[in-house]
């Protein structure tokens, strides 16, 4: 354990030495204080509260940034030490393989969860500070948000790790990494609608598209918060998906719980075999 914490406090200080981190994290609170205020003012209008409105707005924000972000910090994770021919000198320490893959996921999981409660946390507060009134179940809402989405980014984080400890070059890892982006934010729900509309109902049931959905973290965590959640749900329009359907939020957590134990047990697997 001692040797875990030793590679994960290592992780976290490097980390806060990048700029870019520092640049994520102003980054996301300047996105999340421009969504509260431009959020806050149609609010009244559609009959919901101020920070449920934020939470559908950065529940969508996340969806785009946070796994780009999580894949930036990890991709090099594994690879990179072993280009810069550290790796050998980490693993000359009382360090086993394990605590290094689990360290260096830990300490980057850290670091993007600090980054989405300091960025994330300045709307609610601001919020706050305005007199906005906001109920407790806005703030069970807004909690719930940040929760999944640091487990959002640890599922991205522990990708990153498993492509940087299976390819040989950063160069490889960065363009995997980009492509990983790419295909859950972007392709899969294009395919998954082009699907849909060829398919007419004839062969996709409610079950197929549920576990479709669930092949997708990025799909998971919209779910989870844009229809999940009942209030969210109802303003994002999106609450009835979840109705009638197996997808319910335990299910949902369940799926992202799984996208993050997944990859990093595979890279625990390759790096274990893998010669230096």
């Amino acid at each position: 354990m001692k040797g875990l914490l030793l590679v994960t406090g290592k992780e976290i200080r490097e980390g806060m030495r990048n700029r870019w981190v520092v640049a994520a994290t102003l980054l996301l609170a300047t996105l999340a204080l421009t969504l509260a205020f431009l959020g806050a003012a149609p609010a009244g209008r559609v009959g919901a509260g101020a920070l449920e409105v934020v939470v559908v707005s950065l529940s969508s924000l996340s969806i785009f940034l946070l796994p780009l972000i999580a894949l930036l910090i990890s991709h090099d994770a594994i690879v990179g030490e072993m280009e810069r021919g550290t790796m050998l000198l980490l693993l000359s320490y009382p360090l086993t393989r394990w605590q290094v893959v689990v360290g260096k996921f830990l300490g980057h999981v850290v670091i993007l969860g600090v980054a989405t409660l300091v960025g994330y946390g300045a709307a609610a507060v601001a919020l706050a500070v305005a007199g906005e009134a906001i109920a407790a179940d806005s703030w069970r809402a807004f909690a719930l948000m940040i929760g999944s989405t640091v487990l959002l980014g640890a599922a991205f984080v522990a990708l990153g790790t498993f492509v940087s400890a299976m390819v040989e070059a950063r160069g490889t890892a960065a363009g995997i990494a980009v492509g990983l982006w790419l295909l859950s934010v972007l392709i899969w729900d294009m395919a998954l609608l082009g699907m849909l509309a060829a398919d007419q109902g004839q062969t996709i049931g409610a079950a197929m598209l549920d576990a479709l959905l669930l092949l997708n973290p990025a799909d998971a965590y919209r779910l989870f918060n844009l229809a999940g959640l009942p209030n969210v749900g109802q303003l994002s329009g999106m609450g009835g998906i979840v109705e009638g359907s197996g997808l319910s939020a335990p299910v949902l957590l369940g799926a992202l719980s799984a996208w993050v134990l997944v990859p990093l047990a595979g890279a625990v697997a390759v790096f274990a075999r893998r010669e230096l």
